[in-house]
């Protein structure tokens, strides 16, 4: 049995070997995407907080005048007060000084950090580069079960500096997978559930019998009738969830209802988890959905995700899971060197 499992060991680590060193490089990387963004362009996202934000629509105004033919899609807020807003406008990020108006820089298309993200989720393949990370993620989960195994026996926790060539290197491949054993499985096990989340997340809704919330509220037009501006659509937001922060809001439309999303101090992922819907006509909150007491299935899918990125419990847990990605790329390493050495 051991001989067989040995060989499966090795024939599994050879194919996945090229997408688990992708994913782990990536991954650890991704577990401080937006700190690493907001870090590398100082000019874009720091601020000095000097009283009180301008309202939206007056930022929307300066930029639509610095940027004359385009038209303004949605706004978001920085998540501290030191960090900028921006305007989306013409296909591109524009990032103001709430306190000042002051333009502070542009960005269009996808930053080196978003593309290291989609090579992370999709190979940059599209679905078929999902579905072949979602795979990786199952060869992955059955290494680390595997190498588990395979260690029973022997139980070494300890790495012989002392000697050279191939034992130095069973000894690290053999240490470093037992103690990031809990977080490479976790890893594993919560990457699959996200790569199959066709199957996943309407089983999660199936087992606590739930239904999502909609994405979109769609509102009956009503012609020569005034739009709710921004600022009055987050102020009813923020009356409808006190105590969560606003993070984004669309632009006007009379089709559908304001989605502006928030954020509750627990909430850690860069996204709004609650989301509160308003009628651009009347100002009424039409729908509300918040993390606290959302859909069941949705709660599960939202821990899911939390656990894989580290957003769960902020930088301790993104710590925690960027060095156990980075794990899983030592794991190739030594365990190809092993064979090579072997052989």
């Amino acid at each position: 049995m051991r001989k067989v499992v040995v060989r499966l060991h090795l024939v599994g680590a050879f194919i996945a070997a090229i997408f688990v060193v992708i994913l782990g490089l990536t991954g650890s990387i991704m577990a401080f995407e937006d700190e690493l963004d907001h870090l590398m362009n100082p000019r874009l996202f720091k601020v000095t907080p000097a009283g009180t934000p301008m309202r939206l629509t007056d930022l929307g105004a300066k930029v639509l005048a610095a940027n004359p033919g385009k038209r303004i899609g949605g706004y978001g807020m920085g998540v501290t007060p030191d960090v900028s807003y921006y305007v989306a406008a013409g296909g591109s990020a524009i990032y103001v000084n709430q306190y000042t108006g002051e333009i502070l820089g542009e960005r269009t298309g996808p930053s080196w950090l978003s593309q290291i993200h989609q090579l992370h989720l999709r190979l940059l393949a599209g679905a078929w580069g999902k579905t072949i990370v979602a795979w990786a993620g199952v060869l992955l989960l059955l290494l680390t079960i595997s190498g588990l195994y395979l260690w029973w026996p022997v139980k070494r926790l300890a790495v012989n500096w002392s000697v050279g060539g191939r034992r130095r290197w069973f000894d690290l491949h053999n240490t470093v997978g037992v103690l990031g054993f809990v977080f490479l499985f976790v890893l594993s096990l919560t990457g699959i559930v996200i790569g199959f989340e066709n199957v996943t997340s309407p089983m999660f809704y199936r087992v606590t019998s739930s239904q999502p919330y909609p994405f979109a509220v769609p509102v009956a037009p009503k012609p020569g009738a005034n739009l709710l501006t921004p600022d009055a659509a987050v102020a009813a937001a923020r009356a409808a969830m006190p105590g969560a922060a606003p993070i984004a809001v669309g632009a006007p439309n009379p089709k559908t209802a304001y989605r502006v999303a928030m954020r509750y101090p627990e909430d850690r992922t860069p996204g709004g988890r609650t989301r509160v819907y308003v009628d651009p006509y009347s100002g009424a909150v039409v729908l509300a959905e918040s993390s606290r007491t959302t859909a069941g299935g949705t709660r599960v899918i939202n821990m899911n995700r939390a656990i894989h990125t580290g957003d769960i419990f902020g930088i301790p847990s993104k710590w925690l899971m960027s060095l156990a990605s980075l794990a899983a790329v030592a794991q190739v390493i030594t365990g190809l060197t092993m064979w090579w050495k072997k052989k």
